[in-house]
C-alpha cells in the first residue's frame, strides 16, 4: 500500500490483512486506521461502521469473482447447446466454478482465503448471512448446472459435495506451501491451470464416482 492509493483502498487493504492476521474482533478500527494511514473520521466517511467495512472487504473480492463464475457457467452451456448436447461434463461445471477462485488467490494472495475461513468459523451471524447473500446466485445457478450433469444425484447430495469442493478449494489456496515442503518440492503451485485441472479432476472423480452411480 502506497500514501498514492485513495484512502478508501488503503483502508480495504489494511482491513483485510489485519482481519486476517488478528480476526474481525482483534483487529481494532485504531490499529487499521494507523496502518492505512488514515483516521476513524475517515472509516466513518467511506463505510459508515466496522460492520460495514467488514461486508465491504468481502465484496470487493467475491462480487467480481463470481461474476466470473457464472459468465464461465454461461459459456459452459452455451457450448453444451451448440454442441447439441443435454448436459454439461462435471469437470466443466467445476472448472468454471473454480477457476475464478484460484486466480484469485493466485493475484491477491492466501491473506483473503484465510478471511474466508476466519468468517466460516465466525461466531458472529450478520457477518455468515453476509457471506451466504454474496453466494447465493452463485449457490442457485451452479446447483441446477451439477443437477443437470449429474441427473441421478440426490440434491442433497450435491450440497454436500459443494460443501467439500470449496473445502478442497480453500485448502488449496492456503496449505500449498505446506505441500511443497512435505513433498520436498515435487509439488508446487507455479503452474496454476495444472493446479487446475488437477483440483478439477480430484472434486469431478468423487461427484463422478460417487453421486451418479
Amino acid at each position: 500500500m502506497t500514501p498514492a492509493q485513495p484512502t478508501r483502498d488503503r483502508l480495504l487493504d489494511a482491513a483485510e490483512r489485519l482481519f486476517a492476521e488478528h480476526g474481525f474482533d482483534g483487529a481494532s478500527m485504531r490499529t487499521i486506521t494507523a496502518d492505512a494511514g488514515a483516521n476513524l473520521a475517515a472509516v466513518n466517511y467511506h463505510f459508515g461502521s466496522k460492520s460495514a467495512l467488514i461486508h465491504e472487504v468481502f465484496g470487493r473480492r467475491l462480487a467480481p469473482m463470481n461474476v466470473a463464475r457464472l459468465q464461465l457457467l454461461d459459456a459452459v452451456l452455451e457450448e453444451t447447446a451448440q454442441r447439441g448436447e443435454d448436459r454439461p461434463t462435471p469437470r466443466a461445471v467445476l472448472r468454471a466454478f473454480l477457476a475464478p477462485a484460484l486466480s484469485l488467490g493466485r493475484q491477491e494472495g492466501r491473506e483473503f482465503f484465510v478471511l474466508i475461513a476466519r468468517a466460516h468459523s465466525s461466531p458472529h451471524p450478520e457477518l455468515q448471512a453476509h457471506i451466504v447473500n454474496q453466494f447465493a446466485e452463485v449457490a442457485v445457478r451452479f446447483g441446477a448446472a451439477l443437477q443437470l450433469a449429474l441427473p441421478s444425484a440426490a440434491r442433497e447430495d450435491l450440497f454436500w459435495s459443494m460443501h467439500f469442493t470449496v473445502g478442497a478449494l480453500c485448502h488449496t489456496v492456503v496449505n500449498t506451501q505446506l505441500l511443497t515442503l512435505m513433498s520436498e518440492g515435487l509439488c508446487t503451485d507455479v503452474d496454476e491451470d495444472a493446479v487446475l485441472e488437477r483440483l478439477v479432476a480430484f472434486v469431478a472423480a468423487g461427484m463422478e464416482g460417487g453421486l451418479d452411480s
